[in-house]
């Protein structure tokens, strides 16, 4: 399918050093900084997932010169929990824009939704040749009753929302390719187990039942507290993230050496420069100084570093961008867009 993405908007958490508020997530604040992010990005308390989204779709929309009511197609990617169960976030963000005559997707993929949702949008631009504008969103809002920001998983997760609008025929960052490959075995790490219908709120399993997601420790479980094979499924991500890298580069009849950036999932530090070793690409070359700064924000990660590179004006036309992701599930997910 032939469609580029011809702007981006952005709603992000307030940006606060990290060195400032750690204490108030953990009592051993030096293994948070150790992670290597210098600030995280915190939303007010009354703003929600879909308040984030509805700020960066409208901002994406005036930056094409796009009205609300003329979207084919909406998807809303997203990491955490959104404000409501019983409820399509997707389906509301549409209705607050003013978009009507939008169909609606609401994609829970955790971390690898956004790399994931252009894919989905090339498939319904197949099936539905009326499909002209499609509106993506991003987002994550941590759910802190649940998930600590910054010891649930040795990641510092921040708050935010980018979208941006994929347009029929748009001449610039053209969609190229989509791979993503799942292993379901890994589906319950993190998983909450009260509040599904297994254990609803108030019922006596759900007493019983943690009322927050595992943490790290908690997945060490999964691997029977076994270091051997805990460090077999760090390798596992890794080499997975390189194969569904050198998949997508060798559709569109590329080496992986040929690509202008690779924007990672902003992971710590130690684990961003392990995955950018194992692609075969330099450091330098990622997104790792914008993940450094922002935090990770999910599903959105990749969307936002690639804003911000189209803001500076960094990305020459005819390049080829990797948007590289995994993430619970367990997902791995890239998509190769042409400036």
């Amino acid at each position: 399918m032939d469609f580029g993405l011809a702007s981006f908007g952005t709603a992000l958490g307030t940006q606060t050093s990290i060195s400032d508020v750690v204490g108030d997530y953990t009592e051993y604040p030096e293994q948070v900084l150790a992670y290597g992010y210098r600030n995280v990005l915190r939303a007010p308390g009354n703003i929600g997932l879909t308040d984030l989204a509805l700020e960066a779709a409208d901002k994406a929309l005036v930056g094409a010169g796009i009205e609300a009511d003329k979207l084919d197609l909406i998807v809303l990617a997203v990491t955490d929990i959104t404000e409501y169960l019983y409820w399509d976030a997707a389906a509301s963000l549409a209705h607050r824009l003013g978009a009507s005559a939008a169909e609606t997707i609401l994609m829970g993929q955790g971390c690898v939704g956004g790399t994931a949702s252009l894919d989905t949008v090339a498939g319904k631009f197949a099936t539905h040749p009326d499909y002209v504008c499609a509106l993506v969103i991003a987002a994550n809002r941590c759910c802190e009753a649940y998930w600590n920001r910054m010891t649930t998983q040795p990641i510092v997760f921040s708050d935010g929302a980018v979208a941006t609008v994929a347009l029929r025929g748009h001449p610039r960052l053209r969609w190229r390719v989509t791979e993503t490959q799942t292993v379901g075995r890994y589906a319950d790490f993190y998983r909450l187990d009260s509040g599904g219908t297994a254990a609803p709120f108030g019922a006596q399993t759900a007493r019983e039942g943690p009322l927050s997601a595992r943490d790290s420790w908690g997945v060490l479980e999964f691997f029977d507290y076994k270091d051997t094979l805990f460090e077999k499924f760090v390798t596992e991500l890794d080499v997975r993230t390189k194969e569904i890298v050198e998949r997508a580069c060798m559709r569109i009849g590329i080496q992986v050496h040929e690509l202008a950036r690779a924007l990672l999932v902003s992971d710590n530090a130690d684990n961003m420069k392990s995955m950018a070793e194992r692609i075969g690409i330099p450091l330098s070359r990622t997104n790792m100084e914008i993940a450094m700064d922002y935090g990770h924000l999910g599903a959105a990660d990749q969307f936002l570093s690639l804003s911000e590179y189209v803001t500076r004006g960094e990305l020459q036309h005819g390049e080829i961008v990797a948007l590289v992701s995994r993430g619970r599930g367990m997902h791995w997910g890239c998509s190769l867009l042409e400036v």
